[in-house]
């Protein structure tokens, strides 16, 4: 199965998470999942430890986020994941885009530690 890609080599499209990352149409390595949830190593990291924590349903955003299950399941997998960063690392970040600063429209959660990677290598 082809991953959809643009001009750069990576994928271009508009949801990541619903058409490649959840239908494992590319390797991830998993940290968490369950029927709801899906925690897994960020593909290309802006940190030396990046996690990525996405409702395996399709939610837009956060703003967008009205299924108060959803959101407590979606929180714990985040509190869990980034408590495990914090028993390794010493430390830990937790955000999430909106807007603009969304370039993927899914709801996915950052969890990282560490200095931001050079990227322009």
């Amino acid at each position: 199965m082809s991953l959809p890609t643009g001009s750069t080599g990576y994928y271009d499209g508009q949801d990541f998470y619903c058409d490649v990352a959840i239908p494992r149409r590319q390797p991830i390595e998993v940290v968490h999942e369950d029927e709801e949830v899906l925690a897994f190593r960020h593909t290309r990291p802006f940190w030396p430890v990046h996690i990525v924590v996405v409702p395996k349903r399709h939610v837009e955003s956060l703003l967008t986020l009205e299924d108060q299950a959803l959101a407590a399941k979606l929180l714990a997998v985040v509190q869990q994941v980034a408590a495990d960063v914090v028993a390794r690392e010493g430390k830990a970040g937790v955000l999430t885009n909106l807007g603009e600063y969304q370039d993927s429209k899914h709801l996915h959660i950052h969890v990282h530690a560490g200095s931001p990677l050079d990227r322009t290598s």
